[in-house]
C-alpha cells in the first residue's frame, strides 16, 4: 500500500466515525475493517486532538464523542420517517436501556413494553405512559428500531408492524457490548446526586480543570477542535477571552490538521470558521436541498440574507406568496390555510441547525454565515 492510499483509508475510517460514532459489523463491515486496520494512528489522532476515546471489538467500534453545546436542542434524535424525538421518546429511549441492562439474552418487544409500563409508573418519573393508544405504541416501536438500527438489538423473528397492530410480537437478541457502549459521560448517572437537570447533565458531563498552562492549552485545543468538527459554524463572537487568543495564534495549525485528517476545507471569514464537506456526508442538517421544504429553507435563507432581520409574520407572509408562486412544483396542500406556519418551522429549524439564523421572540435574525445565501443584482452586459 503507497502512503498516499494510507492517508486516504485512514480519513475514510475517520470519516466513518464521525459520521457513525457507532459501528457495527453487520451494518458498517468496510468501515469497522478500516477502523481496526488504521487503529493505533486514529486513537492517537483522536486523543491528541480532540481527547475523545475510540474503543473496538470484533463486532463494533464506539468513538465517545462528546457535545460541545449541551445547551444545544437543534439536533435532535428523529425517527425514520425525520420526525423529531419528543420527551415522550426520549423517556421510553432512556427505559428501554435500564430494562435491556437487566434483560436475558432474548427478549421480545411485548415483554419489553411491559417492563418499561412498569418503570413509567414510578411517581418520582413523572412521566406517563399506558400502551392504550396506538401513538404511544409507535412511541415504543420508534425507540425499539432506533436500538435496532444502532445494533443493541438485532431481530431474531417477527415485525415491528404486527405489534402495532397487536396481531403478534417480535424476538430480538439482546447485544450486551453495544448496550455497554452507549454512554458516553465522564461519570456514570448513578453516582450523581445533583437535584435539577441542569446540574446533573453538568456533573454528567464535567472534565477534569487544567492547572497548569500545557494543560490549558491542551483543552483549549481540543475544545476547538471539537467544535470544528462538530459545529456548522465557529463565531469568533461566541468564543471566551481564551479560546479567541489560543484561536489565533494557532487558527493554521488547528485548520490544517482538520483539514488533512477528514478531507474537510475551511471557509474562513471575518466572523468566524466553517468547515465545508466537500461529499456533503458529515452533516445531518444539508442545505441547500431538493423538495419543498428544502426550497422554502433556501427562500427563507435568501430573504434573511437581504434584510438581515424579519419578524415571523413577514415571514410567515413570504412563505404564503412563494406557495402560490411556486404551487405547481411544491407538494399538494402548500396553499392551504396556515401551511405557511408548518413550511416556515421547518425552514427556521434547518437554519437555527446550521446556525444561520438565530430566533428571538418574534423575530429570525440572520447571523453572518447566511450571506453566502444573498442574491446579487443582475448585471446585464452589453452586446
Amino acid at each position: 500500500m503507497t502512503p498516499e492510499e494510507e492517508v486516504a483509508q485512514r480519513r475514510t475510517a475517520l470519516r466513518a466515525l464521525l459520521a457513525r460514532p457507532l459501528l457495527t459489523a453487520e451494518r458498517d463491515a468496510e468501515a469497522l475493517v478500516l477502523v481496526r486496520r488504521h487503529l493505533t494512528a486514529l486513537r492517537e489522532w483522536l486523543t491528541r486532538e480532540t481527547g475523545w476515546r475510540l474503543t473496538v471489538d470484533s463486532g463494533a467500534a464506539r468513538l465517545f464523542k462528546s457535545a460541545s453545546d449541551t445547551r444545544d436542542a437543534t439536533h435532535p434524535a428523529r425517527g425514520r420517517a425525520g420526525e423529531p424525538y419528543g420527551r415522550r421518546r426520549y423517556v421510553l429511549l432512556c427505559l428501554a436501556l435500564a430494562m435491556l441492562e437487566r434483560a436475558d439474552a432474548q427478549t421480545t418487544l411485548g415483554r419489553l413494553a411491559e417492563e418499561v409500563l412498569s418503570a413509567a409508573a414510578e411517581p418520582e418519573l413523572d412521566f406517563t405512559f399506558t400502551l392504550d393508544s396506538r401513538a404511544e405504541r409507535a412511541d415504543l416501536v420508534a425507540v425499539v428500531r432506533m436500538l435496532l438500527d444502532w445494533g443493541v438489538l438485532r431481530r431474531v423473528a417477527g415485525d415491528e408492524e404486527a405489534y402495532l397492530s397487536a396481531t403478534g410480537d417480535v424476538l430480538y437478541d439482546v447485544r450486551r457490548p453495544v448496550l455497554a457502549a452507549l454512554l458516553t459521560g465522564a461519570r456514570g448517572p448513578s453516582t450523581i446526586s445533583a437535584g435539577s437537570f441542569e446540574e446533573r447533565l453538568a456533573a454528567l458531563t464535567a472534565e477534569p480543570i487544567a492547572d497548569t498552562d500545557d494543560l490549558r492549552n491542551q483543552a483549549l485545543r481540543r475544545g476547538l477542535t471539537r467544535r470544528l468538527l462538530e459545529d456548522p459554524v465557529i463565531y469568533f463572537d461566541d468564543l471566551d477571552e481564551a479560546e479567541r487568543a489560543y484561536l489565533a495564534s494557532q487558527r493554521h495549525a488547528l485548520v490544517r490538521r482538520v483539514e488533512e485528517a477528514t478531507g474537510l476545507v475551511a471557509e474562513i471569514r471575518a466572523e468566524g470558521i466553517a468547515m465545508v464537506d466537500p461529499d456533503d456526508e458529515l452533516t445531518d442538517v444539508r442545505m441547500p436541498e431538493q423538495r419543498t421544504d428544502g426550497h422554502v429553507t433556501l427562500l427563507v435563507a435568501e430573504r434573511l440574507a437581504g434584510r438581515g432581520e424579519a419578524t415571523i409574520e413577514e415571514l410567515k407572509e413570504f412563505v404564503r406568496r412563494a406557495a402560490h408562486e411556486h404551487a405547481a412544483f411544491w407538494r399538494k396542500g402548500v396553499t392551504d390555510p396556515g401551511a405557511e406556519d408548518g413550511l416556515l418551522a421547518t425552514a427556521l429549524a434547518k437554519l437555527t441547525a446550521l446556525r444561520l439564523v438565530r430566533v428571538e421572540g418574534e423575530s429570525a435574525v440572520g447571523l453572518p454565515a447566511i450571506a453566502r445565501y444573498a442574491l446579487n443584482d443582475p448585471v446585464i452586459k452589453g452586446t
